[in-house]
């Protein structure tokens, strides 16, 4: 059994929130996590649209029920997206960095805004996104928060360091997060140092989330 691979064309979304023009002074690419839509997720930024940001939000390209299959879907069943799983997973990476990299070429095009002060915020499964795309993509990017996840392990040895030390790098998490322990942070913490990439750490009271405050704090 032999694996083949062809490239199609097919049509990907995103979201926005501000409106372009001469009072933008920030562009903020987000990425939603597992489970998560972009327009949903999205909303968690309205109190940052105070008319000097442009927050775009793409979606994940695969889609998925949310419940567990075992009867038939009707229009309210609610949905997921995914960024990529582990099958076939070099191609899905390929994708979605070249989907994040369209993205802002065109948000560039419309506005006509130089992006040279360009946040990239991951929310769990959402920061190995953004992360590789930090590493592998076209655009210089000027602060990375990974919010609930640490950068992938898999990074290129050689790009990924450097691409990173580059960036403000912060690693946000909820003091109360199940899937971000002390213990791991501490682990994740060892990695980064050895790999003498620089970082801030900033935390908040709450669990596995977005917390407003704080990301006001970060924007501000």
């Amino acid at each position: 059994m032999d694996e083949q691979h062809i490239q199609v064309t097919r049509t990907a979304r995103y979201f926005s929130l501000g409106v372009p023009g001469p009072r933008i002074r920030q562009v903020w690419l987000v990425c939603h996590g597992y489970r998560q839509l972009a327009r949903s997720f999205l909303r968690r930024f309205r109190p940052l649209d105070d008319g000097t940001r442009l927050i775009i939000a793409p979606e994940g390209l695969s889609r998925f029920y949310l419940d567990d299959g075992t009867r038939q879907h009707d229009r309210d069943d609610p949905i997921g997206a995914t960024w990529m799983t582990r099958e076939d997973r070099e191609n899905e990476i390929r994708d979605y960095v070249e989907f994040l990299d369209r993205v802002l070429n065109e948000t560039m095009e419309n506005t006509g805004y130089e992006c040279d002060k360009l946040t990239v915020l991951g929310f769990s499964q959402g920061v190995h996104t953004v992360c590789r795309w930090v590493v592998a993509g076209d655009f210089r990017v000027a602060r990375t928060v990974c919010w609930g996840g640490y950068p992938p392990p898999d990074l290129d040895p050689e790009r990924g360091p450097l691409r990173l030390s580059r960036t403000d790098l912060l690693l946000v998490r909820g003091l109360d997060d199940p899937y971000v322990s002390e213990e791991s942070h501490r682990l994740q913490k060892k990695r980064l140092d050895e790999l003498d990439i620089p970082f801030r750490t900033l935390t908040h009271t709450g669990r596995h989330e977005l917390d407003g405050d704080l990301l006001m704090r970060i924007a501000d």
